[in-house]
């Protein structure tokens, strides 16, 4: 493809707008919105073409912040808002930026049928496990026993894994990063960003002030490596500051083991498949969590599927074709109608 010389020349200046950024200090928010800046410019898309919808939480400011087109629309309703905009305009790179809260609470049915319908939608999910921006109520994906202001006595309810909820979905492309892990995080965003059909990313992101230290065990140096398993396709499933443990199966039960122990050597392990026409190697490692398994993070899926958008094209011209351009005044003004008197 190439690019024209006026789009060559964006930089990620061009998409920062003249506003004051209010998240606050060391939110996770700011990493995503930077990578975001940076990633644009180098995707051959016109400015204008960008267009970026949010619901309510404090991620969904996001919009305000991106030298783009935007709307902070309504509480969980960014993914039918937005599949309505790509329908009028599929040229348009679309992209949904929600919370734990806003997709999986009272936006859960329009997250799980945006992801079934596969619309070109790119949808970033930032996961605090917490509700920031009403100050500290537990989310969706608030862990088992966690103590908030709206479960004083402890979480009794089991969290949403958003990963899971996206695969069995029906998700194309799924992926999972950390604010603080940038180089991970800029890979996964600008593959969600060329793929076509639904990209969901899921972030785990840290709330300094409601949920502090809430994924510790994965950005602190000492313990990371212990605790997450970086997936790449086509390799095994290794991890560990050694790099000497792996996942291996017995029959369908995983286990973590210890490579040069009683004989394991990599050809024992599971080896990992971005691409699977099916999603069961994809949903098995969704329901890998500490402190039994390592977190992966990385592409979960990534698959092609014809787009609802462009099959919605194809049969509205379909119809065009078989039956002629339609006359609203026609159909108003035919058949049988109601007198009121």
């Amino acid at each position: 493809m190439t690019i024209p010389a006026e789009m060559m020349m964006l930089t990620k200046k061009d998409f920062e707008p003249n506003q004051v950024v209010r998240w606050c200090p060391g939110c996770g928010d700011y990493a995503l919105l930077n990578q975001i800046q940076k990633l644009l410019p180098t995707l051959g898309i016109p400015r204008e073409n960008y267009a970026f919808i949010s619901g309510i939480g404090c991620s969904s400011r996001f919009p305000y912040y991106m030298e783009t087109y935007g709307m902070h629309s309504i509480h969980g309703r960014a993914p039918a808002i937005a599949s309505g905009l790509k329908l009028a305009r599929p040229e348009l790179s679309v992209w949904v930026v929600t919370g734990d809260g806003d997709a999986l609470a009272i936006g859960g049915n329009h997250f799980i049928h945006a992801m079934r319908r596969n619309i070109g939608l790119k949808i970033v999910l930032l996961n605090n496990r917490i509700y920031g921006l009403t100050k500290g109520q537990a989310s969706p994906t608030s862990e088992m026993g966690k103590k908030t202001k709206t479960t004083p006595l402890g979480n009794i309810d089991r969290p949403f894994s958003p990963v899971a909820v996206a695969l069995g979905a029906g998700a194309t492309f799924v992926a999972r990063a950390v604010d603080t892990d940038l180089p991970n995080l800029a890979a996964a965003l600008k593959r969600a960003a060329l793929h076509p059909g639904t990209s969901f990313v899921e972030i785990y992101q840290n709330c300094n002030i409601f949920n502090d230290g809430a994924y510790e065990a994965l950005t602190d140096k000492a313990t990371r490596d212990d605790n997450r398993l970086v997936l790449e396709h086509g390799k095994p499933l290794i991890f560990g500051k050694e790099r000497n443990k792996g996942i291996r199966l017995r029959g369908l039960e995983p286990e973590v083991v210890t490579l040069g122990e009683n004989g394991v050597t990599e050809s024992d392990l599971v080896v990992h498949d971005e691409a699977a026409p099916h999603s069961g190697l994809a949903f098995f490692l969704a329901q890998f969590d500490a402190p039994n398994f390592p977190v992966p993070l990385g592409i979960f899926r990534a698959v092609e599927a014809p787009a609802y958008e462009a099959l919605s094209m194809e049969q509205s011209e379909a119809a065009v074709a078989a039956r002629g351009k339609g006359n609203l005044a026609k159909l108003l003004n035919s058949g049988n109608s109601w007198n009121i008197g």
